[in-house]
């Protein structure tokens, strides 16, 4: 990273993202697919809310801090800055129709800052902001993501990894069956919602995905 990148978290905390998806989490509820996940490898979470008001994100993202804090498992809001400043979360993950990253870097200078990157064009305007990684998406077609842009395959993520040195987070339609393959076209990271939010069994899919990601990775200093 360079001076401009203010958080400081190691690259392995990014290795494999959930993003939570209250739907699919069901009755079960989101701290226990959390739970599960985390004892499977989950390296980071990703609290995700579009439906609930703020004073139940608040509430629902400081229970999930509290308990991620303790574990050493970084806490990353998804679009909502005021959200993560609330509940003391180690970052922000914002789209490009979010919060400009200047203005998050501004609020949260030591935090965690990921912006969503869709396309090559977008990426030359995102090499100039100051965040930490970029979440790839969607890398395939996915269904947890209404608003999507087009899929950008495995030749769109290896166009992406040549045009940059930051941390490549990869998210849409990822599972364990092609979690290798966006491995060795350049992602660092792997972001996933249905794969575990969907999973009877959390844990053991959170592990499936981490013995089928490549080994090693990049130094980023």
């Amino acid at each position: 990273m360079n001076d401009r990148d203010a958080g400081k978290l190691p690259l392995e905390a990014l290795r494999l993202h959930l993003v939570t998806d209250s739907a699919l989490c069901g009755a079960r509820g989101i701290l226990a697919v959390v739970d599960a996940a985390v004892r499977g490898g989950v390296s980071c979470v990703q609290l995700r809310e579009k439906s609930l008001d703020t004073r139940a994100f608040v509430e629902r993202a400081r229970a999930l801090k509290a308990w991620l804090g303790p574990l050493g498992v970084p806490l990353l809001i998804n679009d909502r800055v005021d959200v993560a400043l609330a509940c003391g979360a180690d970052g922000v993950h914002v789209g490009q129709n979010d919060m400009a990253p200047e203005d998050v870097r501004r609020l949260m200078p030591g935090g965690l800052i990921g912006l969503s990157v869709e396309s090559l064009a977008q990426l030359a305007a995102a090499e100039r902001a100051p965040v930490d990684y970029y979440g790839i998406s969607p890398v395939f077609a996915t269904r947890s993501k209404h608003d999507a842009a087009p899929a950008l395959g495995l030749e769109g993520l290896r166009a992406i990894r040549a045009g940059t040195r930051r941390p490549l987070v990869a998210i849409g339609g990822i599972d364990a069956g092609n979690a290798a393959q966006v491995m060795a076209a350049g992602a660092d990271g792997l972001a996933v919602v249905s794969a575990l939010c969907s999973s009877a069994d959390p844990e053991a899919a959170a592990r499936d995905l981490r013995a089928r990601m490549l080994p090693g990775g990049r130094v980023y200093g």
